[in-house]
């Protein structure tokens, strides 16, 4: 039995905080370089970045519409379950548990392990410790209480957008003239890909991947003061603003760099910063990148136990889940479960390491066919509970949803065509919830199901 309920204490400002943070990680100094590998264009490269922003506000509308319409911690996994029962719903719970959010949480972790090791080298599995007190330390804020991870949250996003304001600046001066002579000079070709349907298509998929989070928001849209509007706003501002990050820091990237060099580069922010400040730039955006994914790690926390919590409301078997802290306002059970379950993918990641791309390939069909029927499923509501009060309705409806689902159709297919055992193993974890899910079936429904 929940000792408390979801309050609503977050502001405008901190849900855009929480989107942005959700999305700008990692990926976006990482994935450029693999994207410039499938296109050979430095037009195409920015536009592809452009049309990412594109499909990922014609989601956002989507998942405006749920959110206002079923305001619910649980997110996602509520409106699978209204659309198409408990049964979805179980099993995207337990793909959030056991493939896409703490896999996402261990990704974050090793990388910000990656980060801290070359600033502070601890040994052999220095990497592995990094990661483990990154993840209790993070969920230790949490369990505290919303109040502290929210202002922890603002902290980071400050620095998060400052440090990126940074590198575009520095780009800048390097294109320049009076910037450093050895800058080199801007490419239109030769990054030693292409610009067919297949290349675009495959750039795409980690075009949209560095693109990812923003639906976390659907898991605090019960914590947003006056909800129904700022929900829609700040899933507007927040995707609007990382568009603009996104397209300019790849303009700088292909102005600085060009097609070829980005392709050719591990860390294309850090040949910026190293074109324009030396050593003292590459060190610079090294603690950058450790913000960054300290921030998506905070949230990824912090969306990522409100599923556990909602299951715990509607199984039985998991009614342990549904209990939240009155005093400090969060799922305290479901944070110390999903901090455990990390801390075994970083246990599994320290005997053998994966890489970015593996890990890639574990989540990417689940995720993506979690994300199609969130899609299908507004098409299913507006249908089954037409009568149902919806602050804000998406725009050019049937057409905007459709677009969302084809895009999300065409990943998940991209994410099984182009990927290997990974994809595989990532379904394959799936699948084991079966048996629990026929298990959870014969139990009577936990005492705060709908």
């Amino acid at each position: 039995m929940s000792a408390g309920h979801p309050r609503q204490t977050l502001s405008l400002l901190d849900a855009v905080a929480i989107i942005v943070g959700l999305v700008i990680g990692a990926g976006i100094f990482r994935l450029p370089s693999i994207v410039a590998g499938n296109i050979d264009s430095g037009t195409l490269i920015v536009s592809v970045w452009f049309l990412g922003g594109l499909i990922s506000l014609i989601g956002a509308l989507c998942f405006a519409e749920l959110a206002t319409a079923y305001p619910h911690p649980g997110g996602e996994y509520h409106y699978l379950s209204r659309a198409y029962g408990r049964d979805c719903g179980f099993m995207f719970a337990w793909a959030r548990m056991s493939v896409v959010q703490t896999g996402s949480i261990a990704l974050l972790a090793y990388i910000f392990g990656d980060y801290a090791s070359e600033l502070l080298p601890l040994g052999e599995h220095g990497v592995a410790i990094y990661a483990l007190g990154a993840v209790v330390a993070l969920t230790a804020l949490n369990v505290l209480g919303v109040r502290q991870t929210k202002a922890m949250q603002n902290l980071l996003f400050g620095a998060t957008l400052l440090g990126l304001a940074c590198v575009i600046v520095a780009g800048a001066l390097v294109m320049s003239p009076l910037g450093p002579s050895e800058a080199p000079l801007p490419a239109e070709t030769g990054a030693g890909g292409g610009s067919g349907t297949s290349a675009m298509g495959l750039a795409m998929v980690f075009v949209l991947l560095a693109y990812g989070g923003w639906n976390e928001a659907a898991y605090i849209s019960a914590e947003v003061k006056d909800g129904p509007r700022n929900m829609v706003r700040a899933l507007l501002i927040g995707i609007a603003l990382v568009t603009v990050v996104y397209v300019a820091i790849n303009l700088i990237y292909v102005q600085v760099l060009g097609p070829a060099g980005m392709a050719q580069s591990d860390a294309v922010a850090r040949n910026v910063m190293h074109a324009a400040f030396g050593p003292a730039g590459s060190t610079f955006i090294t603690v950058l990148i450790m913000v960054v994914v300290l921030a998506s790690l905070n949230v990824t926390i912090l969306t990522g136990a409100r599923t556990n919590f909602a299951l715990g409301q509607d199984f039985r078997m998991f009614a342990f889940l549904a209990h939240w802290s009155a005093r400090g306002g969060a799922p305290v059970r479901a944070l110390i479960l999903q901090a455990a379950v990390a801390i075994g993918l970083i246990g599994l990641g320290a005997m053998q390491r994966s890489g970015v791309e593996t890990m890639v390939e574990y989540l990417s069909p689940v995720f993506w066919l979690f994300f199609l029927l969130t899609g299908l499923a507004l098409f299913v509501l507006r249908r089954r509970e037409a009568a149902r009060t919806r602050p804000f309705r998406v725009p050019l409806y049937p057409v905007t949803p459709a677009l969302f689902c084809l895009t999300s159709a065409y990943l998940l297919y991209s994410s099984l065509n182009y990927t290997g055992a990974g994809a595989l193993a990532g379904v394959a974890v799936l699948l084991l919830g079966l048996p629990l899910l026929f298990a959870a079936r014969r139990q009577p429904a936990a005492a705060g199901a709908d």
